[in-house]
């Protein structure tokens, strides 16, 4: 299955403005903001990650799939991947997950695959 999100950076930068630092903690983790180094354009792309994750599943962010199930980290090369909690990963018969993140201009673009 496939899923694809674009949000819009300052949209992010607006949510910030709004909620502050903390509420980056509504949807990613203390090592996803430590990795992120206040970048909106990064956390722009996580946010459009988690969203297309969750459509490839078929669920969106809900009550089946919220945004800590997924932890997005980056390789010793800066390739992001997505780490999809155990006992979802068994839920949806998830073995292998692989995503891009790209930007342009005010827009954050990720997909998301798995088999």
């Amino acid at each position: 299955m496939i899923g694809i999100d674009i949000v819009k950076v300052s949209r992010i930068g607006n949510f910030l403005e709004k909620f502050g630092e903390k509420g980056l903690d509504r949807f990613l983790s203390k090592n996803e903001i430590d990795l992120a180094g206040g970048k909106i354009e990064t956390l722009a792309g996580f946010w459009a990650t988690k969203e297309a994750f969750s459509k490839s599943v078929g669920t969106g962010i809900g009550k089946d799939l919220s945004f800590h199930d997924m932890e997005i980290w980056k390789n010793d090369r800066g390739q992001p991947h997505l780490k999809l909690s155990n006992e979802k990963m068994r839920q949806f018969e998830i073995e292998k997950i692989a995503i891009s993140i790209t930007h342009d201009g005010d827009f954050a673009i990720s997909v998301a695959t798995w088999k």
